[in-house]
């Protein structure tokens, strides 16, 4: 339920970047009722600057602003070591395919479509505060929170989660491959990361099926398979719900940024 599950959001530092008003202010009134300290931007040239000074925990950003537009703010913070571990998420309009994965090549977590969900904002912080960053990378830090036991059996369920993504094992399984039972895994994987055990896979093969997208000439349906789908005609539709488009138009959109196709 998303009711338990643990609001890390109290205590960070949010940096909110969109020039609407009323689309900074919404954001940052809810992010301050969550418990978060919140800065704002009014474009992308400002939100660098003050990245500078306050080192948030996490950027909220908008793509298409003047002066400097999210993607060339991401760049920058990219570029810069003291910089590129801080999490971008873009919260935009933008519809086209390419603009979506101009936005994850220029270095953000994640993209979330407007008009919002108040509570699919908060959900998607909470991972990505939590460490939930791309497959198959070293275990993410966990909050100080989670206790040791938690901290055990997350990282044990998660390396044999991530060992083959296409053979995962059953909730169950997993729970008694680590010692423990489904409702107790859960509730590690909560303190951990925020989410369930399922919700955490899923974000693993999304996270995967983009790379495989990018980096090889697989077929969609070797991929679907590779990342764990039994049913090929599942993962199109996953990934559309997860990044609102489909495999075939990220893997286009990618090779078209790449040749300078892209408008």
């Amino acid at each position: 339920m998303l009711s338990i599950i643990p609001d890390v959001l109290e205590g960070q530092r949010i940096l909110v970047v969109d020039d609407v008003e009323s689309e900074r202010r919404l954001l940052a009134e809810y992010l301050q009722q969550r418990g978060c300290r919140v800065y704002l931007a009014v474009n992308g040239q400002d939100a660098f600057k003050k990245i500078q000074l306050v080192n948030p925990s996490l950027v909220l950003m908008d793509v298409l602003m003047p002066v400097w537009d999210g993607l060339t703010c991401c760049r920058m913070l990219q570029a810069n070591p003291q910089t590129r571990h801080i999490p971008v998420v873009f919260l935009t309009g933008a519809s086209m395919p390419e603009q979506r994965v101009q936005g994850l090549l220029s270095g953000a977590v994640d993209y979330i479509s407007k008009p919002f969900s108040l509570e699919e904002v908060r959900l998607r912080l909470t991972i990505h505060l939590r460490g939930g960053g791309p497959a198959r990378q070293a275990a993410p830090a966990l909050p100080s929170q989670a206790g040791n036991l938690d901290r055990i059996l997350f990282q044990s369920a998660r390396q044999l989660l991530v060992r083959s993504l296409s053979h995962t094992p059953e909730l169950q399984e997993l729970a008694e491959a680590v010692g423990t039972n489904s409702k107790r895994l859960n509730e590690a994987f909560r303190q951990c990361v925020g989410v369930t055990v399922f919700e955490y896979l899923r974000e693993e093969r999304m996270k995967e099926a983009c790379l495989l997208l990018s980096n090889t000439g697989l077929s969609i349906q070797a991929i679907a398979l590779e990342v764990g789908f039994t049913s090929g005609a599942n993962f199109p539709t996953a990934f559309r719900d997860r990044y609102s488009l489909s495999p075939s138009q990220f893997r286009q959109a990618r090779l078209d940024l790449e040749t300078g196709d892209a408008p």
